[in-house]
């Protein structure tokens, strides 16, 4: 595990952004806008390692949001294998540089003291102001160009092991998303049992999406927590946009969305929208109706409140609902237990010979409407994909499929082989005439 931690804007994020080849971490000009630990998987020739990027440490800060994100860069340090300490050559060695140098003294882990933003050969000479901190080897760098990223990462070249990849068809990826302040970021501490992201009574406390790779009962999952999506018309350009942006490209590479309802403010339009983007992308889901501790003393909201579910996502009514708080062990376990089930009807496939079964008997329960009095001949079906599990009808060119009876065929297909919590894509095919 490699940590990149310096100061506020110096370029810890362009750096973390330049070594994996990606855009994994929001950057901007204003300080702070790093604020949990980020971590990414990186390869460098043939070596495996984990990279994972900081907020800005200021040691000063003890109190409020900068006195969280000093102690989630000091879990960074802790947990690090290698740190890549990052300094701004153009602002040169500033006090709180020396005071993190002074901090990492009683540290024993290989320290790679990284001079960001020498764009060009004739800035070097700025490389003195840095040593007074007396270490033999400074890395000149540009992150934002690339220069010199090379050297550093063949510096570290000999710390990195060589590993084994986990196949990425066993690993399950989970998305929590929701609106600001519902309490996801809560929701993966527990899950991991730590700290492993800020929580804060400020909206817009999460920005990049969180990914942290985990083992649950033998099974291997990456869990993403994501910034809260609010209504268009109040999403600030600059970081907040980008957030937004990530949330939805982390829950488009996830397999399962957990949809984070408040169980005591209620359901809401955005609630709403957020679950047709899930719909939209084709992700599992379930439904996570949060704070429900505060309401276990009355007899009927449960039954209430799911009324209310099927009432305003009458697109999700195959989606399970799990009530708990963020805070309990025992609404994980619950939560965990759906997420099996979950997980294996995305996968499932069914056998080509029993769907066709299952076929003739829909079709003369309720046969396709038939148009200007042809037959309907030889219709055939068959899955064609999973993740989400996609199914072809193969018709005539003289038959016309109507959604309603998509609709239809989707239903049985549901009450007959389950598919809990998944998406169904259904495809009409055209069989060619012979000529």
């Amino acid at each position: 595990m490699i940590a990149v931690i310096g100061r506020p804007n110096v370029g810890k994020s362009t750096l973390f952004n330049r070594i994996l080849g990606t855009r994994n971490a929001i950057v901007d000009d204003v300080p702070g806008v790093t604020r949990d630990r980020i971590h990414a998987e990186g390869t460098y020739q043939n070596r495996h390692f984990q990279l994972v990027d900081t907020g800005g440490l200021d040691l000063t800060l003890t109190q409020g949001m900068g006195g969280l994100i000093r102690q989630q860069t000091q879990t960074a340090l802790a947990e690090a294998d290698v740190l890549l300490v990052v300094m701004d050559g153009r602002a040169g060695l500033t006090v709180l540089d020396q005071e993190i140098v002074d901090l990492l003294r009683g540290v024993d882990k290989p320290s790679f003291f990284v001079v960001n933003k020498i764009d060009s050969p004739h800035l070097e000479p700025l490389l003195a102001d840095f040593y007074p901190i007396g270490k033999e080897a400074l890395f000149p760098i540009s992150a934002e160009h690339g220069t010199g990223v090379d050297e550093l990462l063949e510096a570290c070249l000999p710390l990195l092991p060589r590993c084994d990849d986990v196949s990425p068809e066993t690993i399950t990826r989970v998305a929590v998303v929701g609106r600001p302040n519902v309490g996801k970021s809560t929701l993966v501490n527990t899950i991991l049992g730590e700290n492993r992201v800020l929580v804060s009574d400020i909206p817009g406390t999460t920005r990049d999406p969180i990914d942290t790779p985990f083992d649950y009962q033998g099974h291997h999952f990456v869990l993403t927590d994501t910034a809260g999506l609010r209504r268009r018309g109040r999403v600030e350009r600059g970081v907040e946009g980008y957030s937004v942006l990530r949330t939805m490209k982390a829950l488009g590479r996830s397999d399962i969305g957990i949809l984070l309802l408040d169980g005591i403010e209620g359901l809401t339009e955005q609630d709403t929208k957020i679950a047709g983007l899930i719909k939209k992308q084709g992700r599992a889901c379930i439904m996570l109706v949060n704070k429900w501790d505060r309401r276990r003393d009355e007899p009927d909201a449960q039954a209430t409140f799911s009324s209310e579910l099927h009432r305003c996502f009458p697109f999700f009514t195959f989606v399970p609902i799990v009530f708990g708080s963020a805070f309990e062990s025992k609404t994980v376990e619950a939560l965990f237990s759906t997420i099996t089930q979950v997980r294996q009807a995305f996968a499932d496939r069914v056998p080509t010979g029993r769907l066709n079964q299952f076929l003739q008997k829909a079709l003369i329960d309720h046969p396709i409407p038939i148009k200007r009095g042809n037959p309907v001949k030889s219709v055939f079906m068959t899955q064609v994909a999973i993740k989400p599990p996609t199914f072809a009808l193969f018709v005539g060119q003289s038959v016309t499929v109507t959604p309603s009876y998509l609709r239809y065929l989707e239903n049985r297909i549901r009450a007959t082989f389950g598919f809990e919590g998944t998406p169904l894509r259904m495809l009409v095919r055209k069989k060619a005439t012979r000529k």
